[in-house]
C-alpha cells in the first residue's frame, strides 16, 4: 500500500515497467516533482486504496486484453507493445476471497485456463504476488503451488528467479516477503514466470534486501533485467 510512499526508492533502479499489487487508485498517487512520470499505466481493483497497479517508465505501452475475466479480478492480461519489443504481460495479485475455489495460487491455476492461447512458449510473462509457495501445496487439491508451476513448465514457462540463482521450489535462498515485517519469518511469494525466448535473455535478477525495503513493506522487489537485443 502507498506506493506514492515507496516510488522514489523504487525508481532510482529506473524499471521500465513496474507491477505493484497492494497499490491505490491512480487518483490517490501524489508525486513528489523530481519524481518522473509514468508514461502509460494501468490500475484494476474495488478498492481504491489497495488494487494492482501495472506502471510503464519507457516506450513500452499496455492495452488490457478483451477477454479478460473479470471474476479473476487480481490477474490482468496485457498487451504490451513497443518500439523494439511485444509480449504478453500478466500482472498477478493472487487475492480473490469470494471464490470458493481458492482464493490464492488457485486464481493462477484457473487463469492459465482461461488463458491458454495467450500463455504461449514465446513472449510471455506471468508477474507479481502469487501469494503462495510450494511448502503450502495441498496434497489432494487440483491447482496448487507445484501443480501451476508444472504446468507453466509444459509450456516452457519457468520462474526466472528459481532459474537464474540455481534454486528449488519451495527451499529459496532469498525471501521476497516478510510476515508482519518480522526478518525471521520469511517467505518466498513473488515471481516472475517467462517464456523461453526471454528466460535466454535475461541479464540479472535481485531480490530486495529486508534491511533496505522493511521499513517501506513486508514485501522486497523482484527486479528482472533482460538483454536489450
Amino acid at each position: 500500500m502507498a506506493f506514492r510512499k515507496k516510488a522514489a526508492h523504487i525508481l532510482a533502479h529506473k524499471p521500465d515497467i513496474l507491477v505493484i499489487p497492494e497499490c491505490e487508485h491512480p487518483d490517490k498517487l501524489k508525486f513528489n516533482d523530481d519524481l518522473p512520470r509514468p508514461t502509460d499505466l494501468l490500475w484494476f481493483g474495488d478498492n481504491k486504496n489497495k488494487g494492482l497497479g501495472i506502471f510503464s517508465y519507457s516506450d513500452l505501452r499496455f492495452k488490457r486484453m478483451r477477454n479478460h475475466n473479470p471474476e479473476l479480478k487480481m490477474i490482468i492480461p496485457i498487451a504490451v507493445t513497443g518500439n523494439k519489443h511485444t509480449f504478453n504481460l500478466f500482472a498477478v495479485w493472487a487475492n480473490n476471497p469470494t471464490d470458493p475455489d481458492g482464493q490464492y495460487v488457485e486464481q493462477v491455476w484457473k487463469a492459465i485456463d482461461q488463458y491458454k492461447r495467450q500463455i504461449s512458449k514465446q513472449n510471455t510473462v506471468l508477474i507479481g504476488d502469487f501469494n503462495s509457495n510450494t511448502i503450502w501445496d495441498r496434497k489432494y487439491r487440483v491447482g496448487n503451488h507445484s501443480h501451476v508451476v508444472d504446468r507453466l513448465k509444459k509450456k516452457g514457462i519457468v520462474s526466472s528467479y528459481h532459474l537464474y540463482h540455481n534454486q528449488i521450489q519451495g527451499s529459496e535462498e532469498h525471501p521476497t516477503y516478510y510476515l508482519y515485517r518480522h526478518k525471521d519469518k520469511p517467505y518466498h511469494l513473488d515471481y516472475c514466470f517467462v517464456s523461453a525466448d526471454l528466460a535466454e535473455k535475461i541479464k540479472s535478477l535481485e531480490i530486495g534486501e529486508y534491511d533496505l525495503w522493511a521499513q517501506y513493506s513486508d514485501h522486497v522487489p523482484v527486479m528482472v533485467t533482460f538483454n536489450d537485443e
